[in-house]
C-alpha cells in the first residue's frame, strides 16, 4: 500500500542519486546536496503527495476506517465492501460524526455502467406529527436536537448491509469486524476527538448511559491520548455479525431503544424500526462542460442544488477567473444565493412534497443567470418558479468517505447522525449513538433549524417522513468513465464544498489534492452572510465587502474527500483541514 507517491526529482533526493550519483550531478556539490536533501524530505513528509496507486483507492476521514477499506480490497472484496467497511469502522473511531444510529446515502457506480442510489435516511416514527415541537405556539428548538423526541429510525445499517448484499463480494460480517475489534479493544483519542467531546460534555453528561462511555465520572472529557474502549458498541457489532440486521430492526435492539423511549417521554417504537425501509432511488444525472455529473435526488437537496449551481455558473467563462480571486467568489456566491433560495421552498422528501426537476432544468439556470451582476451583490427576495413546478416532480455533523477499485465499481456516501454525538443519546447496553435528524425537518414554517436553514411546508414534519438533507455524494464522468468524485460534511456547507471541488477540478483542471486546498466559502441565502475562509487575503475581503457582501470570515470550515482517476492511475485526498488517510492499492 502507499500512502502517496514521489514523483519527478522526489525518488532521486530521497534516494541521495541528486547528491552521489555523478550522472545526475557533480558530486563536489554533494555538501550543499545534502541539506537539499533533507528540506524536500521534510517537504514530502508535511506536504505529502495526493495518493495513486492502480489497484484501488479509499479515502476517509480517519486512518483505521481507511485501513479497513483497503483490507477489504485486498481480501478480494470490491468498492462497495470497501466504502462499507469504512462507514462501520467510522461508526467507532469517528462516532460524533456517523454511525449505525444514524442514516447515509450511498452512490454507486458499478463496473458494467449501471448508477445505483441507496437512500438509508433516517425516517420519522409513526407517532410524529408536524407540530411536535411547538410549545404555546413557537418551535422548541432543544427539543429536536436532544433527548428522546430527536432521533429519526436509523436507516444507514440496513442501507451498509442492502450495498453489500446485492453489489459487493464479501459477507456483510466482514465488514462488522473490524469495527468490532477496534471497539472491544479500544483508540487512542486525537486533539480533534477531544475537541468535540468537550464542546457537548455538558449535555451529554444529561444521559448516563453516554457519560459511562464518553467522559470520565467527573463529567470531563477522557483526555487526548488516551484509550477509548466501547465494549458495548462492540458487542452490538459481533451481534449483527452473527445474526444479522433483524438484531437490530426486529430483535434485541430495536427492543432496548423501544423501551429507553416509552420510559424517557420518547415515541419511537419496535414497530417503526419494523417498518423501516432502505428505497432506491433514481440517481440524478446532469451535465457541467462536457462532464456528467452524477448526484444524489431527493431527499437530498445536495445533488439537485449541486447541479443548479453548476447550470447557473456554466454560461459564464469561469476558467478564465483566477481560483480564489473576488471575481471568481462573487460569481459563485450569486449562484448558491439562488439556488439555496429555492432549496428552502421547494424541497423535501419526494414521497410527501412535491419537489420540481425543473430545478435542473439549463433553461431555468439560464434565466437566473441573467439575474447576475458581477459588479454588484444582487439581492434574492424569494425562490424562483422552475418549469412545470407542479407537474414534473422527482418520484415519490456527517462524514464523506470514498472508494474505487480497478474493476471500475466507484463508490462515494455520505453518512450522519447529524450534530457532534446526534440526540446525545446511547440506547443503555448498547453502544449506539442515537441521531438526531429530526432537527432537519421545518419543525415550523419559516423557522432555521440548527444550522440556520430555513424550510417550508415541503419538509414539514410527517409519520413515516424523511427530513431534507444537505448530503452530496458526487460523482463525475467523462467520455462514460468516472473521473473524480467528492462528498463532503459540514451542514449546509456540504453542497458548497462539493460544487466548489468539481468546479475545480472541471474548470481549473485541479487533482483531488489540489482542489481540496483551495479557499472555501458559502451563501445559504438566509442567513444573508458569507461565509469564508481567510486564506482568501484580505483584498479579496476588501473587494467583495465592496461589491455589497455581509462577510463571516473564518479560519476554516467543512471536510471535503475526493478522489479521481487519470488513466489507469488513482488518486485520492483527504480534507487538509482535519486529519484523515487517502490511501491506495
Amino acid at each position: 500500500m502507499e500512502q502517496g507517491s514521489a514523483t519527478g526529482a522526489f525518488p532521486l533526493l530521497l534516494r541521495g542519486e541528486l547528491c552521489f550519483n555523478p550522472r545526475v550531478m557533480n558530486p563536489k556539490r554533494a555538501p550543499f546536496a545534502f541539506i537539499a536533501i533533507l528540506l524536500f524530505a521534510w517537504c514530502a513528509v508535511v506536504f505529502p503527495a495526493p495518493a495513486a496507486g492502480h489497484r484501488g483507492v479509499a479515502v476517509t476521514v480517519h486512518p483505521m476506517a481507511t485501513d479497513a477499506a483497503l483490507d477489504a480490497l485486498k481480501k478480494g472484496g470490491n468498492a462497495i465492501d470497501a466504502a462499507v467497511a469504512a462507514g462501520l469502522t467510522l461508526g467507532v473511531v469517528d462516532g460524533f460524526n456517523s454511525g449505525i444510529g444514524g442514516g447515509c446515502f450511498i452512490l454507486i457506480r458499478r463496473a458494467n455502467g449501471e448508477i445505483i442510489a441507496i437512500d438509508g435516511r433516517e425516517m420519522a416514527p409513526a407517532a410524529a406529527h408536524r407540530d411536535m415541537y411547538l410549545r404555546d405556539g413557537k418551535a422548541d428548538p432543544k427539543l429536536s436536537q436532544t433527548g428522546a423526541l430527536a432521533p429519526g429510525v436509523p436507516g444507514a445499517l440496513a442501507a451498509y448491509e442492502h450495498a453489500v448484499r446485492h453489489y459487493g463480494k464479501l459477507p456483510f460480517k466482514d465488514a462488522l469486524l473490524p469495527g468490532a475489534k477496534i471497539a472491544q479493544g479500544g483508540f487512542r483519542l486525537d486533539a480533534g476527538y477531544y475537541r468535540r467531546v468537550e464542546g457537548v460534555a455538558k449535555t451529554l453528561a444529561q444521559f448516563p448511559s453516554s457519560k459511562k462511555i464518553f467522559l470520565q465520572p467527573d463529567g470531563k472529557p477522557i483526555p487526548q491520548g488516551e484509550r477509548m474502549m466501547q465494549k458495548d458498541l462492540g458487542k452490538t457489532y459481533r451481534a449483527i455479525a452473527e445474526q444479522g440486521i433483524a438484531w437490530f430492526y426486529e430483535g434485541p435492539f430495536a427492543r432496548e431503544t423501544a423501551n429507553w423511549m416509552r420510559a424517557n417521554g420518547g415515541i419511537m417504537t419496535e414497530a417503526d424500526f419494523r417498518n423501516y425501509q432502505v428505497k432506491r432511488r433514481e440517481p440524478l444525472r446532469t451535465t457541467y462542460r462536457g462532464h456528467e455529473i452524477i448526484g444524489f435526488p431527493p431527499p437530498s437537496s445536495g445533488g439537485v442544488h449541486v447541479a443548479e449551481i453548476l447550470n447557473i455558473i456554466e454560461p459564464f467563462e469561469v476558467a478564465k477567473l483566477r481560483p480564489g480571486s473576488a471575481d471568481f467568489i462573487h460569481l459563485v456566491t450569486e449562484a448558491m444565493k439562488l439556488a439555496f433560495a429555492d432549496r428552502a421552498w421547494w424541497l423535501g422528501d419526494p414521497d410527501f412534497a412535491p419537489v420540481p426537476r425543473g430545478l435542473i432544468v439549463k433553461d431555468y439556470a439560464k434565466t437566473l443567470s441573467a439575474k447576475i451582476q458581477m459588479g454588484k451583490a444582487t439581492p434574492v427576495p424569494r425562490h424562483g418558479t422552475p418549469p412545470n413546478a407542479d407537474a414534473d416532480l422527482f418520484g415519490k455533523h456527517t462524514t464523506h468517505f470514498c472508494a474505487a477499485d480497478a474493476e471500475g465499481n466507484w463508490v462515494a456516501c455520505t453518512a450522519t447522525i447529524n450534530t457532534t454525538f446526534g440526540s446525545k443519546v446511547v440506547v443503555p447496553g448498547t453502544g449506539v449513538v442515537l441521531n438526531n435528524e429530526m432537527d432537519d425537518f421545518a419543525a415550523q414554517p419559516g423557522v432555521a433549524n440548527y444550522f440556520g436553514l430555513l424550510g417550508n411546508e415541503a419538509n414539514a414534519v410527517a409519520p413515516g417522513k424523511r427530513p431534507l438533507s444537505s448530503m452530496s455524494p458526487t460523482i463525475v464522468m467523462k467520455d462514460g468513465k468516472p473521473v473524480f468524485s467528492a462528498g463532503a460534511a459540514g451542514g449546509p456547507t456540504i453542497i458548497s464544498q462539493t460544487v466548489l471541488a468539481v468546479i475545480h477540478h472541471i474548470d481549473f483542471g485541479m487533482d483531488p489534492k489540489a482542489a481540496l486546498a483551495q479557499p472555501r466559502f458559502h451563501h445559504q441565502w438566509s442567513p444573508d452572510e458569507l461565509k469564508i475562509e481567510n486564506a482568501v487575503g484580505k483584498p479579496v475581503l476588501q473587494e467583495l465587502e465592496m461589491r455589497g457582501h455581509k462577510l463571516n470570515v473564518m479560519r476554516d470550515f467543512g471536510a471535503c474527500q475526493a478522489m479521481g482517476r487519470s488513466g489507469e492511475t488513482f488518486t485520492g485526498a483527504h480534507d487538509p483541514r482535519l486529519q484523515g488517510k487517502a490511501a491506495v492499492w
